[in-house]
């Protein structure tokens, strides 16, 4: 079944909101205050986010684990 591109996009941001969900509350265990995990947690979806666009750019550059189809393999 095929994906549409939406789907990634709301997939993304679900996960992103779960991530920064867990830092704010581990943030909170570990310092015991909400304002400063809260803080710790707005930081850290920013940077994560750029953080992942770097590394996706990075892979995309990579050629390991692909493979490049035969010369005589076409599409219709």
């Amino acid at each position: 079944m095929h994906e549409k591109p939406y789907r990634s996009v709301v997939k993304s941001i679900s996960w992103r909101t779960l991530g920064t969900l867990d830092t704010m509350i581990i943030s909170y265990f570990v310092t015991g205050n909400l304002v400063m995990a809260a803080s710790i947690g707005s930081i850290e979806v920013v940077t994560k986010m750029a953080l992942y666009y770097f590394h996706e750019r990075a892979w995309n550059r990579s050629s390991f684990g692909r493979v490049k189809p035969p010369a005589n393999d076409y599409q219709i």
